[in-house]
């Protein structure tokens, strides 16, 4: 009588890490030389990350950061669709506070930018270059009016998309 191995897997062998779950088609393969500054935003790359320190003239190399990279290619990770009769009486409110979020989270993230605010016959598209900032905004926006939100993540795709709506 042979005794089977309980630990042992039954079927195909399972192989893991094969595949990458997110796959962001900006993000770096690799570490850029230091330091690397951005010529159309001006964010330097210095201890393996993107950030606003300044870089003595004639010491960087020169490369496109991915924010930069995304509004040159019209490529957002982000989209976040702002409808209902209530924007159109508040769009002054709810521009303001996408700013100033903007602005908060761009101080140290230098990637997480705003692309385009697009006006819509129904409302507001905002499309951004990363995956958190949208979600900041569409939760800001529900904390502050009490809306209804959903959210839709691609894990694969790297994108996000949001849609908040407020009818009265």
């Amino acid at each position: 009588m042979s005794k089977v191995d309980d630990r042992a897997p039954q079927g195909p062998a399972r192989i893991r890490n094969v595949q990458e779950r997110r796959h962001d088609t900006y993000k770096l393969r690799g570490k850029l030389q230091e330091p690397t500054v951005c010529p159309q935003c001006g964010a330097s790359y210095r201890k393996g990350r993107w950030t606003w320190d300044e870089v003595p003239d004639g010491e960087a190399n020169s490369q496109l950061c991915q924010a930069c990279q995304r509004i040159a290619d019209r490529y957002p990770a982000g989209e976040l669709a702002i409808q209902g009769a209530f924007v159109a009486a508040h769009k002054q409110e709810i521009l303001n506070l996408a700013k100033n979020i903007e602005e908060t989270e761009k101080t140290e993230h230098p990637l997480n930018r705003i692309m385009d605010i697009e006006e819509l016959d129904d409302g507001l598209r905002i499309t951004t270059t990363d995956v958190h900032l949208p979600r900041r905004i569409a939760e800001a926006l529900n904390s502050a009016w009490n809306g209804e939100l959903d959210m839709h993540y691609d894990e694969e795709g790297y994108f996000i998309r949001l849609a908040w709506r407020r009818d009265d």
